[in-house]
């Protein structure tokens, strides 16, 4: 006999996000993701991404109309002083952290992305550079890092 087949599961992605940003948020930090901005469905100002990616602070003061249902993150936020709408797929969130310790977790890949989501993944005229939603009108750091990146995989 062979092995059952199982049903397929949804995305562990969406769930992974919306705890991870209540821990974050409950412990009074700023729940930060970064962003795949290349990947089809992205909607960010184009100003704010770099290297292909975009971090974008999606905490309450940061943002309105937060939305992170089980296809995408949306929400609206000021760059610039100019209020847009942001649009991230779940398959586009590469990691969630909280910005003043690091601490989070680089979500795993979605074996299924794309599949059955409401979100057109052919939408990638709309990808743009970005930078975080809370220092879009600072300007750069020019002081080196002084240590690695703070991103810490939590098991």
């Amino acid at each position: 006999m062979g092995e059952p087949v199982l049903p397929p599961m949804s995305s562990q992605r969406p769930y992974l996000l919306r705890a991870l940003y209540e821990w974050i948020a409950d412990n009074g930090m700023t729940p930060h993701v970064l962003v795949d901005a290349r990947m089809p469905g992205v909607r960010v100002p184009p100003h704010t991404v770099k290297d292909g990616q975009v971090v974008l602070n999606i905490a309450d003061r940061a943002v309105t109309r937060l939305e992170m249902d089980n296809d995408a993150l949306r929400f609206s936020a000021r760059f610039g002083g100019v209020s847009q709408s942001v649009v991230v797929p779940m398959a586009a969130v590469i990691a969630v952290y909280a910005r003043e310790t690091g601490q989070g977790m680089a979500l795993p890949p979605d074996l299924h992305a794309g599949e059955a989501s409401g979100v057109d993944m052919d939408a990638g005229a709309d990808v743009v550079p970005a930078v975080p939603a809370d220092t879009a009108d600072t300007p750069p750091d020019t002081d080196p890092p002084k240590r690695g990146a703070h991103l810490r995989i939590v098991k």
